[in-house]
């Protein structure tokens, strides 16, 4: 095979004239065996790299084609999002948001090989703090949420071989605070209950049942057991885009929930001669009553203020279940299941503060061994 032959399979390095002054191109094969060039290099030498460098990448697997990094984060990013069938329509609705307002106006038309650490990096911190004048800090949660979009449009460039790497991954983020737990006593849930007319019961049942406002307003009458007291929890009415959507519960996963004893009379009557197939907890109309803290005055705020009690969301009084259960001697495995947790460890984690006593009798138990055994030394 002559020298030419050779340079030609393996890719070749050639001057030219530019406005700039003298250049280099580079033209070679890429895995499918059709040519490109790739021009600009000042220097012989970092054309001869850039050859070098496509030609490992073409023997180890790792060639990227610099045409397919040239799509824009707006048109993959459209595709990914179309691609996240695994959400439920509550948290797809929040992603979609998170990607049309705050990521596709600042990344969608720039290329993903074009995108830098750098620049990632100082967008996060734009929206961490506000621009004067101009946009709000965001809360910490909707910044970890546009910026977990776009690196997943990222992760997907790079598994598609548009880019080597992801350049958003490593970034610093603002660290997240947990919004402090209210717990309601018998005594504030009983009056909470009263204060809240027609809707006592379902306060009740989501303040001892743990149920999240969705799997309570998706509860239809055959889902009652009113002998063993239990409650099956199979559908989640959920409000998107200002319609109620039903799927399953938010881990996929159907549970039986226990209920005590006091509640029996309020659900017997709740069930009394009405079809299995309908919603246990309807609006005026017989539909799935839509979460009351979307609006201001609604009916649970007319109740607090009426109970006497501080500001809170209906999401609380599962809180407030969790509260009450390991109040009453329930273990976390206990809670875990009554709550429909995927695991122990995120029951201590989301609720470690209702767990202290545990560590007053640990401390007091190691206090007990160490004082048997230093009596029996002296």
């Amino acid at each position: 095979m002559s020298r030419y032959k050779e340079d030609r399979a393996l890719g070749t390095v050639e001057p030219y004239v530019s406005a700039a002054g003298k250049r280099y191109r580079v033209r070679y094969r890429k895995p499918d065996h059709s040519q490109t060039t790739k021009r600009g290099f000042a220097t012989k030498k970092e054309a001869e790299l850039f050859l070098a460098s496509v030609e490992l990448g073409k023997a180890a697997g790792t060639f990227i084609d610099p045409a397919k990094a040239r799509i824009t984060v707006g048109t993959l990013g459209a595709v990914w999002l179309q691609s996240q069938t695994h959400l439920k329509p509550s948290s797809t609705a929040v992603v979609e948001s998170a990607w049309r307002l705050h990521v596709e106006p600042v990344w969608g038309r720039v290329s993903v090989a074009d995108v830098r650490h750098s620049d990632v990096q100082s967008w996060v911190a734009r929206l961490s703090t506000g621009e004067p004048g101009r946009a709000k800090p965001k809360s910490a949660a909707l910044v970890h949420r546009c910026y977990g979009v776009l690196a997943g449009i990222l992760d997907a460039a790079v598994k598609d071989r548009r880019i080597p790497s992801n350049p958003a991954r490593g970034v610093g983020l603002p660290r997240k605070v947990s919004k402090e737990h209210v717990y309601l006593t018998h005594q504030e849930v009983d009056r909470l209950a009263r204060a809240s007319g027609p809707h006592g019961p379902i306060i009740r049942v989501l303040a001892y049942t743990g149920l999240r406002w969705g799997e309570v307003s998706g509860l239809r009458v055959g889902d009652v057991d009113l002998d063993r007291r239990r409650l099956s929890v199979s559908v989640n009415a959920v409000l998107v885009g200002g319609k109620v959507v039903v799927g399953t519960p938010k881990t996929h996963k159907r549970r039986v929930v226990p209920f005590p004893a006091f509640l029996t009379g309020a659900l017997a009557e709740l069930c009394s001669e009405r079809e299995h197939s309908s919603v246990l907890f309807p609006d005026t109309y017989g539909n799935h009553l839509t979460t009351p803290t979307v609006r201001k005055n609604s009916w649970f705020d007319r109740a607090l203020d009426a109970a006497g009690l501080k500001s809170m969301t209906i999401h609380d009084l599962r809180h407030t279940a969790a509260s009450l259960a390991v109040s009453s001697g329930a273990n976390v495995k206990a809670v875990q299941r009554m709550l429909g947790h995927a695991s122990a460890a995120m029951t201590l984690d989301t609720y470690s503060d209702l767990f202290d006593d545990d560590l007053d009798i640990v401390a007091v138990r190691l206090d007990e061994a160490a004082t048997r055994v230093l009596s029996a030394l002296n």
